[in-house]
């Protein structure tokens, strides 16, 4: 799907696809009249913090479980440094339990791996927790951080994706979400576009479920607009926009 593809979620009778060419309905018309079943698949959604999955593809990710899907939602860290004045553990604990309820509204699964806020890895072990979380939980679709993103933790947790992705053998589809792209992430050109139109209410029920981390501003400043602006790159009111990552060639 290049560029100019627009994956629309209402509107067409046609079948309507997502990331990886997973349907976003969960069964078919056919002929007759009846009903034809798809696969369910699996999608992972690995983002840094508490509220990274949320604000970079809530709309997507509600999409995808509304159609029947099976969705994780795993965080690199439990957001250890992310409340002024409390503790690392008190504020791991405060945004722990915001991620379960962000999961909820979502009806994705919540994951937590072991990295602490702020001071996130890139090493033998660490690289091996993310290929070992991958291998045993066999997904169909990845979606992780850009890796080129002025946030360390963001780009570290790309980077951790990445050579999973490759010593793996590519076995899952590779995507790259975009979050407060200008500022965090940098030059990021969409190959892939979702319309959340429909589910851009709930992502922000979602992304809100972050109490300790008082969203308001952060989404009104820069994850609406660059919902608008991708809405107006493929023709809908709002959407979320993805790279695909793709090596035709294996590399050494």
């Amino acid at each position: 799907m290049n560029r100019r593809s627009m994956l629309k979620a209402t509107g067409s009778t046609a079948a309507v696809t997502i990331l990886g060419g997973i349907p976003l309905r969960s069964a078919a018309q056919t002929p007759d009249g009846g009903t034809q079943k798809r696969d369910k698949k699996k999608i992972m959604v690995i983002g840094a913090h508490p509220d990274d999955a949320e604000t970079s593809s809530g709309g997507t990710i509600c999409l995808l479980t509304d159609a029947g899907h099976e969705v994780v939602s795993v965080y690199l860290t439990k957001g250890h440094a992310g409340i002024r004045g409390k503790s690392h553990e008190e504020a791991a604990a405060i945004r722990e339990k915001e991620a379960i309820a962000a999961c909820a509204v979502m009806n994705a699964r919540p994951l937590f791996l072991t990295q602490i806020d702020g001071n996130t890895e890139v090493n033998r072990e660490r690289y091996l927790e993310v290929q070992e979380l991958l291998e045993r939980e066999k997904p169909d679709v990845v979606i992780t951080h850009w890796p080129i993103d002025g946030h360390r933790d963001h780009a570290n947790c790309g980077i951790l994706v990445l050579a999973a992705w490759r010593k793996l053998d590519r076995f899952f589809d590779l995507y790259y979400f975009e979050v407060m792209t200008g500022w965090q992430t940098q030059m990021f050109h969409p190959t892939d576009f979702v319309d959340i139109t429909t589910t851009r209410e709930r992502k922000y029920q979602a992304c809100y479920c972050h109490e300790s981390q008082k969203l308001t501003n952060v989404m009104e400043r820069w994850h609406t607009p660059m919902e608008n602006f991708r809405g107006i790159e493929c023709r809908c009111t709002a959407a979320e926009a993805f790279v695909h990552h793709v090596e035709p060639i294996k590399l050494a």
